[in-house]
């Protein structure tokens, strides 16, 4: 290794020194100061929290002398493989939005929940009843791998779903973080007595993990060819579903893994750079959780622990080529990958809508506009959750694009479900317009450390005026995912959309065209520094040219894509 090689990161010191994640974070939580150190900071998250503070409000704080300088709370993640969550779960949070955060539940870009607002104090009451209603915060941040995403749409007369979502609940089991510093952070009374079931003696060993867990964060989704609502080109290891006719009906036989996505970019460094996974080859389903640790322990051992804007997997697959990754990935599997089976990404099924779910039930899948659970004005989303989740109590899933499902719905409670939604001025999913349904922003301001300016905030009403353009255009029903955020870290997955937009800087975005539903392609930069008062302006003749230009059946990214960016700035500029 070079001096450079060998020099780790701050981050991998921290890691190193914590005893397997617990470092100071027990008496940081009572030293009565409203935030944390710097290395808890980093710890925190692979308990599934990160520090925040309100940025609008921070020349307040400083005039005012509060302690700390900000007003410090905190986002608490849940990891829910594939979105599943009961109506006694997602009760249960709403309880603890109102109670200790900012009054607001979101649906994440990966299918899990966050909280807000929550202050220090009430981080392990949080986690702690969180965990009693069966869900878990561990691993939903930090670098381990993340919530395991799976395309959500509980059909019942296709078997295939559920083996879909068996695969990510055992892939999300085996590449659990084991050390039990986290039952003994949150899941222990006031004397350090265990409350929950903590998994016997502490365990200082991780046998996948090792004691520095993984380089960065590691992302994984499992999906089908025809529904790739799980984004798998995003991820460090995708994995798409073979399905064959086999004597008990259509079989998930195995998958086709694809790797090395990932979508953090640092603008000002050109040794960044988002990425689609490739493919890696065909595994049959009963070896794939081999293959994901084979994988995983690659990147581990492999993967850049000096520079972490250069340390997820991605790069090292950039660096040493798909051949070279591929030899060492079968030399910690001891055998053979093969390769893919012909396979083509054709669909994305958002689960929006009244769906039969084929056993005599139905599902609906419900829009909420960026993820956003809350109770504002007549907009009363939050409530009708309560009263849905209370009275037919549906099992629910989280959508990758920040919607839910509720499934197994009675037909003579579909009527029930809209009466409960339109009472509570709640749009039903046929009430958005397409483009509104097709897009997603991340939080950014005011609490996102990274964020260099607004997403959630103002997507609503550039949306709006989108719709009108579309509206006068005749392009109403027109398909095409929009994704915007506030930082170039990518959450809401930008850089595979059909239009990506990027903070750059205050108020002005990187605007990214020629991306697709399915996911499988990276868009590239249209115009760098727009305004965002000029988004659709600008975006207006791009528009009015693929309405006059684009073939039968084109989508609009596939006709950006097609024409190209040189050709689409001189026809549109001139």
């Amino acid at each position: 290794m070079s001096e450079a090689e060998e020099k780790l990161s701050a981050v991998e010191g921290i890691k190193s020194e914590s005893n397997y994640l617990r470092g100071n974070i027990a008496e940081e939580l009572v030293d009565g100061n409203p935030n944390l150190g710097k290395d808890t900071i980093q710890l925190i998250k692979f308990h599934g929290s990160y520090e925040q503070d309100d940025r609008d409000r921070r020349k307040e704080a400083k005039e005012k002398k509060i302690a700390g300088g900000k007003y410090y709370s905190y986002m608490i993640r849940i990891a829910m493989p594939g979105g599943l969550i009961s109506s006694p779960q997602l009760l249960a949070q709403l309880d603890l939005c109102d109670e200790v955060g900012n009054s607001t539940l979101r649906v994440t870009t990966r299918q899990g929940l966050q909280l807000h607002g929550v202050l220090k104090g009430n981080l392990k009451k949080v986690i702690r009843r969180i965990n009693e209603v069966g869900l878990t915060t561990i691993a939903a941040c930090g670098d381990v791998r993340r919530n395991v995403m799976c395309s959500p749409a509980p059909y019942k007369n296709n078997p295939v779903y559920d083996q879909l979502q068996a695969m990510a609940d055992k892939v999300a089991d085996e590449t659990m973080p084991r050390t039990t510093a986290y039952h003994e952070l949150w899941l222990t009374d006031e004397n350090g007595e265990k409350t929950l079931a903590a998994g016997g003696a502490p365990k200082d060993d991780e046998p996948l993990y090792g004691a520095t867990y993984l380089p960065r964060k590691f992302k994984m989704g499992v999906a089908l060819p025809g529904d790739n609502s799980a984004d798998v080109y995003s991820q460090d290891i995708g994995m798409l579903g073979i399905v064959e006719q086999t004597s008990e009906g259509d079989t998930v036989v195995g998958y086709n893994f694809v790797v090395g996505g990932g979508f953090g970019v640092t603008p000002s460094a050109a040794k960044t750079f988002a990425r689609v996974a490739t493919p890696l080859g065909y595994v049959p389903a009963d070896k794939v959780v081999d293959v994901v640790k084979a994988v995983m322990k690659v990147q581990r051992d492999y993967g850049n622990r000096s520079d972490r804007k250069r340390a997820r997997m991605k790069y090292l697959i950039h660096d040493w080529g798909m051949d070279k990754f591929k030899q060492k990935v079968e030399e910690y599997l001891g055998d053979a990958i093969e390769d893919s089976r012909p396979m083509v990404v054709n669909g994305h099924d958002d689960g929006m809508g009244w769906r039969e779910q084929g056993d005599g039930l139905w599902f609906y899948g419900l829009n909420i506009e960026n993820g956003r659970i809350k109770d504002e004005g007549d907009y009363r989303l939050k409530s009708a959750l309560r009263e849905i989740c209370t009275t037919l109590a549906p099992p629910m899933r989280m959508t990758p694009h920040q919607g839910v499902i509720f499934c197994d719905i009675k037909p003579e409670d579909k009527e029930r479900l809209e009466s409960i939604l339109k009472s509570h001025g709640v749009p039903l999913t046929d009430e958005f317009t397409t483009v509104r349904r097709w897009s997603m922003a991340c939080p950014a301001l005011p609490l996102c450390g990274l964020a260099v300016t607004e997403s959630e905030r103002v997507l609503p009403s550039m949306m709006d005026d989108l719709e009108s353009e579309l509206d006068t255009l005749g392009l109403s029903d027109a398909r095409f995912t929009t994704r915007m955020t506030g930082c170039p870290n990518g959450c809401a997955r930008p850089y595979n959309s059909d239009i990506g937009l990027v903070g750059k800087t205050k108020g002005k975005y990187t605007l990214f065209l020629g991306g697709r539903v399915e996911g499988d392609r990276l868009n590239w930069i249209y115009k760098d520094l727009v305004p965002e008062e000029d988004v659709v302006s600008t975006l207006k003749p791009v528009l009015e040219h693929y309405k006059q230009g684009r073939n039968d059946g084109e989508s609009f990214g596939d006709y950006c894509d097609r024409i190209g960016k040189d050709d689409l700035l001189a026809a549109c500029d001139a």
